[in-house]
């Protein structure tokens, strides 16, 4: 398999010849969900083709096998070929970006075959894990998961924003409808392969997760483990379209240089926000702010004092196609109010709102997760009406007033 640019993600077993006129590869446009990338991958090696046959696949590793015990050899590890087996889950990982993230550590996949499960509700397609070992020692397990996001029973507007929509994150670059950071990435599957989304449904995606959600650590290590990451789902999202009998390959990613750090709050334009003021009786207790980057599919900051433990988050989903995933709390998540031009739901702890802009349903969701200042839990009811109503300036959603039941 081939990607765009020189980075990890590229196959170095490309066919030659003719082969090499075949590789265009353009990523699908952003701004339509429904088109998948148009060009096709270049083929793999010969090798890689065989062992896709089972039967050939068969014939090569017995005769290896043989030739390599013969030798007094191990010929596997957990029942794949080293070296010129099927790349690890789908057939999509390339040596580069297995190196990147285990070195040249042992490693041992587990792999599921990709289909959806009708006991989940046809939301699950499957997974993938790999786990390095150092001796006998585990040093890093990387988990790839392959799933409808779901808003009609709400079973992914919580665990998972809190853990792929977060303020570390940032855009995997133009085209790609996914995020990045250096413990989590995603990367949304184009609906021509999966179908259109129904009400309350959002899009399939490849999640990969490696580690602790957020662990911070040195930027130059997070620079390494980001890019990682991004190249990883990439490579693994583009084995599931071809998995999944699609056509069509995304270009590799392309992810800004500089790592999301905590700055100083801007207490007149609070989480980088113009027109949204931060009270003052809560400036001390949200002195720190982190934002996610720029061109995302949404925008998410985190407020805190003086450690990376944050007490607000705020999230701007501008994607419309992950907007129904919060359906069940916008619709149902506690007190219900209106604005201008929409409406959400709210309670203690977290406030959810949808809003119909012109590029489609826009989400504005604030969370306290941490008492603040002397008044506990009224941040969310001071502070959501302003939110909404700068932030909906911002994004080009033109002017929306929002008014709270009063308790």
């Amino acid at each position: 398999m081939s990607v765009d640019g020189n980075g990890p993600g590229a196959d170095e077993n490309t066919a030659a010849g003719d082969e090499e006129k075949e590789m265009s590869t353009v990523a699908a446009a952003a701004d339509d969900p429904d088109r998948l990338p148009e060009p096709v991958p270049a083929r793999p090696s010969l090798v890689r083709r065989l062992l896709r046959n089972r039967t050939a696949r068969a014939t090569v590793a017995g005769t290896l096998a043989g030739a390599l015990l013969g030798a007094g050899t191990v010929a596997w590890q957990t029942g794949t070929l080293p070296l010129i087996g099927p790349a690890p889950c789908w057939d999509s990982l390339s040596d580069s970006t297995m190196s990147a993230l285990f070195g040249e550590r042992r490693t041992e996949v587990e792999e599921q075959k990709l289909q959806p499960d009708s006991r989940g509700r046809g939301l699950i397609y499957g997974q993938c894990r790999i786990t390095s070992y150092k001796d006998e020692q585990v040093r890093r397990q990387l988990t790839i998961r392959v799933h409808k996001l779901d808003g009609l029973y709400g079973s992914d507007a919580r665990q998972w924003p809190e853990e792929f929509l977060a303020a570390g994150m940032v855009a995997l670059g133009e085209g790609l409808l996914g995020m990045a950071s250096s413990s989590r990435a995603w990367l949304a599957v184009p609906q021509s392969c999966t179908g259109r989304p129904s009400e309350f449904e959002g899009p399939v995606v490849v999640d990969v997760g490696m580690g602790p959600a957020g662990l911070d650590v040195q930027s130059e290590y997070e620079r390494e483990d980001r890019a990682a990451l991004a190249h990883a789902v990439v490579d693994a999202t583009n084995g599931v379209i071809r998995d999944l009998g699609c056509s069509g390959v995304y270009r590799g990613p392309e992810l800004p240089k500089d790592v999301v750090t905590w700055q100083n709050t801007q207490p007149d334009a609070f989480c980088g926000i113009k027109g949204l003021t931060l009270p003052a009786e809560y400036r001390e207790s949200l002195a720190r702010i982190r934002t996610s980057g720029d061109g995302a599919p949404a925008r998410i900051c985190e407020s805190a004092r003086d450690y990376p433990k944050a007490s607000v988050r705020m999230t701007t989903v501008v994607d419309p196609t992950l907007a129904d995933v919060f359906s069940q709390d916008v619709l149902k998540g506690g007190t219900s109010f209106k604005g201008s031009n929409g409406h959400g739901s709210f309670n203690v702890t977290r406030a959810v709102y949808r809003a119909r802009c012109q590029s489609g349903y826009v989400i504005f969701m604030l969370e306290q997760k941490d008492r603040v200042g002397k008044t506990d839990f009224a941040l969310l009811r001071t502070l959501m009406p302003a939110y909404i109503e700068a932030e909906s300036e911002r994004v080009g959603c033109g002017h929306e007033t929002v008014t709270l039941p009063q308790p």
